[in-house]
């Protein structure tokens, strides 16, 4: 399990490109699991903060709840039409809920100050990166693990 900056420091140019995907959007979305080990999709919001990632939750949403229960995620940037298409980031690993009320907020900002609410940090197992060669005629998926560093498919 990684850290944001330790992702950022084993692999730099890859971190660098899925922080660019994610920050293309302010909408990402998040698949947790529910209570019967089903999968779960709900719209979320990401932020790089302190050497971190993070999300918020409005309070006892569902896939706040989902993550208390089972911490594992994986989140996936927004997408574009195919004629703007500029790839998609995916990263996926365990949540750990921050409980520290000021810490919450401090993480929530503006949104923190409208009552309770849930902040997690994001720990990392795994990361990737899918866009087009420069000839647009393969699909390149760059990805990363902590054991395995960074690796290239084309296909």
């Amino acid at each position: 399990m990684a850290t944001w900056s330790e992702f950022a420091a084993a692999a730099p140019a890859l971190a660098e490109r899925v922080q660019e995907r994610f920050d293309a959007h302010k909408h990402k979305t998040i698949a947790t699991l529910r209570k019967d080990g089903g999968p779960r999709i709900s719209g979320t919001e990401c932020q790089f903060k302190d050497g971190e990632l993070w999300i918020g939750s409005m309070w006892k949403a569902v896939k706040a709840l989902d993550l208390q229960r089972d911490p594992r995620y994986a989140l996936h940037s927004a997408t574009d039409d195919p004629d703007n298409w500029h790839g998609e980031a995916k990263i996926a690993g365990t949540a750990e809920e921050i409980v520290d009320e000021e810490e919450v907020k401090r993480r929530n900002g503006e949104a923190g100050e409208n009552g309770p609410s849930h902040a997690f940090r994001l720990d990392i197992n795994e990361v990737s990166l899918v866009g087009l060669n420069e000839a647009k005629t393969k699909l390149v998926i760059e990805a990363w693990t902590p054991h395995r560093g960074v690796w290239t498919i084309e296909r």
